[in-house]
């Protein structure tokens, strides 16, 4: 009897033992199951982006929206020490940026930009050449000049915008963050440059290239640094008659070897007057272009519209034909700063972003003007 008992007693441990063990195995599946579905589930776009890049995750979940500073890389806003709250945009903001800044200013688009390591930026340009002479072959050859040169400080000044946005905004998952701040920056920043490298006055910003020295007098007697201009023939106005040859003459004041991806550049009033000159035979002087990606052209060069550049008026210089890729030069730093600040107008956070840019005349040869005056 005590032998069945203890037999009917094991029975009884088992059957408990693997009830448990069922009930672990379907656990486990279960748990298997709900990794599985989460891992076929498509992540969001910026969850997605975030866990790619531990930088970009550290910039926008810690810093941008909830203002802690530990992970995120501390770069100084004045350049003397890393207490003073600059913080180094991630590589992401700031292509857009450019990318965003390429499409807005024209100018930035033609001319020579350079990067900078530092706030001062020298270039030197040589002028007249090397003179030469003839001798007979056992003649004495006398020393001949040497090449002027010629150096360019172009003025720079710190160009700033300083967005904000509520916190509730930043503290909402669907609100892109990055988007909103490239994009505010570039415009600020687009708006600003653009306007300067035309008309900048050369004080604590770049001086625009058509604020410095204009003259008719051609290159070989021109001082070194100010711009040839060609007359339009009336004031404030083209010619009477045949309107497009003082343009033709203004493509060929320019030398050959700079006329070599030259351009013109005008805003979209006075380029509304371009487009209706026609030649002797009816044909547009105007020529769209007919190829994805191919800009317009007028008399075979592309037209930049820079709406920056003044309308037509007297003595306006309205239009600028010229290779800008030698004839002006941007310089600006590589890194943009930005500052987060939630405490000046609470409850909205400031983003303050500041970058060093100058820009000024490299080339005063390789650009001419269109003034509209009579002579």
């Amino acid at each position: 009897m005590y032998e069945v008992k203890a037999d009917g007693l094991e029975d009884s441990f088992d059957a408990v033992l693997q009830a448990e063990k069922i009930a672990t195995l379907e656990a486990d599946m279960a748990a298997l199951k709900g990794q599985v579905v989460a891992a076929q589930r498509p992540a969001l776009d910026g969850v997605k982006a975030l866990a790619d890049d531990p930088q970009r995750a550290a910039f926008v979940d810690r810093y941008l929206r909830k203002g802690l500073e530990a992970g995120v890389e501390l770069k100084s806003f004045s350049g003397a020490s890393g207490g003073e709250g600059g913080y180094a945009v991630p590589r992401e903001i700031d292509a857009v940026i450019d990318a965003a800044l390429k499409g807005i200013s024209p100018i930035r688009a033609i001319a020579n930009v350079v990067q900078t390591g530092s706030a001062g930026y020298r270039k030197l340009v040589t002028s007249g050449g090397a003179p030469s002479g003839w001798a007979s072959e056992t003649g004495a050859r006398a020393e001949t000049g040497t090449p002027t040169f010629h150096e360019i400080v172009p003025p720079s000044g710190e160009l700033f915008a300083n967005p904000a946005a509520s916190q509730a905004m930043l503290d909402d998952a669907q609100f892109d963050v990055e988007g909103w701040l490239a994009s505010e920056i570039a415009m600020e920043f687009a708006q600003a440059e653009g306007a300067a490298f035309v008309n900048g006055t050369g004080t604590n910003q770049p001086k625009g290239f058509l604020t410095g020295t204009v003259t008719n007098e051609a290159d070989a007697v021109r001082a070194f640094g100010s711009l040839q201009y060609v007359a339009s023939g009336a004031a404030g106005a083209f010619a009477a008659s045949n309107p497009q040859d003082r343009l033709i003459d203004l493509v060929q004041s320019l030398r050959a070897p700079y006329r070599q991806g030259a351009a013109f550049v005008m805003n979209s009033a006075t380029l509304a007057r371009i487009r209706k000159f026609k030649t002797s035979d009816g044909a547009f002087l105007w020529q769209p272009g007919l190829v994805a990606g191919q800009p317009d052209s007028l008399l075979g060069y592309p037209v930049v519209e820079a709406e920056d550049m003044p309308d037509v008026a007297a003595d306006s210089l309205s239009i600028a034909f010229g290779n800008f890729r030698a004839g002006y030069v941007i310089a600006e730093r590589s890194a943009t700063s930005i500052l987060r600040d939630p405490f000046t107008n609470k409850p909205f956070v400031h983003f303050y972003a500041v970058k060093r840019i100058g820009g000024a005349v490299a080339n005063s040869e390789a650009s001419k003007l269109m003034k509209f005056a009579a002579s």
